[in-house]
């Protein structure tokens, strides 16, 4: 559907799409299949990151036994949550494009 889309666009797809992917009927998460995402699809950010407070807050909200599930607005804060502290995030903004 993005064959012509902005970089932007396709990466936001993407994360659309993985989601669904892992989305039950309801189009929701459980948490313990929220933090299995992550873990899986999101390694290179969060590697190196289980010493910093914030980690450690945001993976054991998904640790709490809870009824609550993730829906796609609560994943993407995630996600973005997890990139602004991500020591990738730094390495990222250090290389040089051509454009």
């Amino acid at each position: 559907a993005l064959g012509k889309g902005s970089d932007l666009e396709k990466a936001f797809a993407t994360a659309a799409l993985v989601y669904n992917n892992y989305a039950d009927p309801e189009g929701k998460l459980s948490k313990a299949e929220t933090k299995s995402l992550l873990q899986t699809q999101f390694w290179h950010f969060i590697q190196g990151q289980e010493n910093k407070p914030k980690y450690q807050e945001i993976i054991s909200s998904l640790d709490e036994e809870s009824e609550n599930k993730i829906d796609f607005e609560d994943f993407m804060i995630l996600l973005v949550s997890l990139t602004l502290m991500s020591d990738l995030l730094q390495e990222i903004k250090n290389v040089k494009t051509t454009k």
